[in-house]
């Protein structure tokens, strides 16, 4: 009996077969193999069969994708990059910068003259003190899945999310700072709003503090992500602001110009 190459199936075939294949296997062994596996790799229709298979989009998405393989691997890869973001873990994931005063501390929601979290998934945050408490992670994107190409040439949106909340009985102060960088940790964007204070006898709600990087400059392949604060009364203790719930996500999107930052309850 003959042998039949595989190439002597009917394309529609094939496409099947790739289509049940992990993606980063196809373009890593597959498409090398030959023009004709790669011309059908690289078909537009291979990619939007293989995110609505993984629910990525649904046959009625009105959202124009200029490239869905990039989409589907922007969404494959799509989580939160910050470790241990709502203190499940106490302190763990993160580098103390500055531990003022009686030091960071993780509590329990809604805590002592506070309120409970809008979302009740969420139950404990990192607490501040009477001086300075300022913690952060540094993200390595080469690490984290995303390639160079992938960051350079299509730059995908970068969302930023934070939540703070001052005790209602003492004021407080917040700080954030966000910085996109290069391997070398050149600074290439920023986000680092003016600190935000809430003055004493508030209603301690909880507000969400959010950023997106788009159309930063090539190169980008760090996250460093900082916040914290202190009380605005110098009062022994954990009296200033409290943080939990951040995030990181690169997202599907790819836009062209900034986002505004908004601050809201």
């Amino acid at each position: 009996m003959a042998l039949v190459s595989i190439n002597q199936l009917p394309e529609s075939i094939l496409l099947e077969v790739f289509m049940h294949l992990p993606a980063r296997q196809l373009l890593l062994n597959c498409r090398p193999v030959c023009s004709l596996w790669r011309d059908l790799i690289d078909l537009v229709s291979l990619w939007k069969r293989k995110c609505l298979h993984e629910g990525y989009a649904t046959e009625d998405w009105d959202q124009s994708v200029a490239d869905w393989k990039v989409f589907y691997f922007l969404c494959s890869l799509r989580r939160n990059l910050l470790r241990n973001p709502c203190a499940e873990e106490d302190m763990r994931s993160w580098k103390i910068d500055s531990n003022g005063g009686d030091q960071w501390k993780v509590e329990s929601l809604p805590g002592a003259h506070g309120t409970d979290f809008p979302d009740p998934k969420v139950k404990k945050y990192f607490a501040t003190s009477y001086e300075m408490c300022l913690k952060s992670q540094l993200i390595d994107l080469k690490a984290e899945g995303y390639w160079e190409e992938l960051l350079d040439k299509f730059r995908p949106d970068i969302e930023v999310k934070d939540w703070f909340a001052a005790r209602a009985d003492c004021g407080c102060t917040y700080h954030i700072r966000v910085q996109l960088a290069s391997a070398d940790y050149l600074v290439l964007a920023s986000f680092e709003p003016t600190p935000m204070t809430v003055h004493q006898w508030n209603d301690a709600r909880w507000t969400e503090v959010s950023h997106t990087f788009s159309d930063y400059p090539p190169g980008v392949r760090h996250i460093l992500f900082q916040h914290g604060g202190k009380d605005t009364q110098f009062w022994a203790g954990w009296y200033g602001p409290r943080v939990t719930n951040s995030s990181i996500v690169v997202s599907h999107r790819m836009t062209r110009n900034p986002a505004p930052s908004v601050a809201q309850p």
